[in-house]
């Protein structure tokens, strides 16, 4: 689950790491009101959209304007305000239909003098959390790493113990950093690394991780997201999720028990387990088609869930032709083939649809279907599967 930038500095903030002072607006009106009350000469209005790139990100409605601007009186900020409030921002991470902009972050100025680079994600190799350190603040991370891999400093931590002192120290004196910024190093990426494990969280980022004159370390930007399978963990984080920055077809997948992700593909995908999933979408590529959606049904799913999973994908209207391919192992084939027939009632199958079964009760699901009257293509294997819907997609012969 992602958060916008202002819950995650005020989280952040609750946890005794710096962060500028910040008010959230909604209208032009409260960006006016929030830069009085800072009460400074500069402040910065920044959209705030699930997604990284803002301040080079553009406007579709002005393509002039930035996602994130400096300002310096009320009325400039008021004007940021709504230009960029309700309008759609653009940026590498939102891909070319952008997200429509709800609210913006009115932040007080920083004296900067640094810029700094601070994440930390999960290392599988290890088995613990990696501190990722670098002197490149405000670059892509991943650029650093393809252009000069050298400037990423690391340190593994334990959730239950944490950063050490002397781990800080190796890091500042990576990032050269010395003097009361040591001290302000040592409060910061402990602060930092306690949030990231007490609240489960699957990556924090601070990029850029300022400087300031005086040597205070503080998270300009700040970017937190958090594992779903561990949110029950921690009702309060319940209330800061934003559904309107959510797909829809996703939000009803998870609503109704299934995963799902949306793709640019025409070829819908029904398929029980993700390692089957992904052997599917590469078939499908292998055989000249594209994907439109990992949809997975799991293990368990019923008759109920099944049927809404076809829902979404024939409500999805670039979807030209769907795979069914089911390995029965704890999901009978039979469940399957019943909600074949259930979402031909409720919803109709507007396009070609291909099922492909095998596995438990598998005799008894290929029969079910073959008594019916609903024209659906069947496969004898997954190639078999995988050329018949890529076919029927393009109105070919398989």
């Amino acid at each position: 689950m992602k958060v916008h930038e202002y819950q995650a500095k005020q989280i952040l903030r609750d946890a005794g790491v710096a962060v500028p002072e910040g008010i959230v607006a909604k209208t032009p009106a409260d960006a006016a009101a929030a830069f009085d009350k800072l009460g400074g000469s500069i402040a910065v209005v920044k959209a705030q959209i699930h997604a990284g790139g803002r301040g080079k990100g553009t406007l579709k409605e002005h393509p002039d304007q930035r996602g994130v601007q400096l300002v310096r009186s009320r009325e400039e900020a008021e004007q940021v305000a709504a230009r960029l409030i309700g309008n759609t921002l653009v940026t590498i991470q939102t891909g070319p239909e952008g997200k429509v902009v709800n609210q913006v972050l009115v932040e007080a100025g920083c004296n900067i003098a640094r810029e700094l680079y601070l994440g930390i994600v999960l290392d599988r190799s290890a088995a613990k959390p990696v501190v990722m350190a670098s002197s490149e603040g405000g670059v892509e991370i991943e650029k650093v790493a393809e252009e000069t891999p050298e400037l990423i400093f690391k340190e593994h931590f334990t959730p239950d113990r944490g950063l050490d002192d002397f781990q800080v120290r190796k890091l500042c004196s990576k990032l050269n950093l010395a003097g009361a910024s040591v001290s302000s190093a040592m409060r910061f990426m402990k602060g930092l690394c306690r949030v990231y494990s007490e609240l489960d969280c699957s990556m924090a980022e601070i990029n850029p991780l300022v400087v300031t004159a005086d040597g205070e370390l503080m998270a300009l930007d700040a970017k937190i997201s958090f594992d779903d399978n561990a949110i029950f963990r921690h009702p309060q984080l319940k209330e800061l999720r934003d559904r309107t920055e959510e797909d829809p077809y996703e939000l009803r997948a998870g609503d109704a028990g299934l995963s799902y992700v949306k793709l640019e593909g025409n070829i819908g995908c029904l398929v029980n387990g993700a390692g089957l999933a992904m052997s599917t979408m590469d078939l499908i590529k292998l055989h000249g088609g594209e994907p439109a959606n990992f949809l997975d049904v799991g293990g368990g799913a019923n008759v109920q869930q099944v049927t809404e999973a076809f829902r979404i994908l024939l409500d999805d209207k670039n979807v030209k032709a769907v795979l069914v391919n089911i390995f029965g192992g704890i999901m009978r084939c039979t469940t399957i083939a019943n909600a074949l027939l259930e979402a031909y009632k409720s919803v109709g199958f507007n396009v070609p649809l291909v099922v492909r079964l095998e596995g438990t009760e598998v005799e008894q699901g290929r029969k079910i279907i073959a008594d019916s009257d609903v024209d659906i293509i069947t496969a004898e294997g997954l190639t078999d599967a995988a050329k018949k819907v890529v076919a029927a997609a393009t109105g070919a012969t398989a």
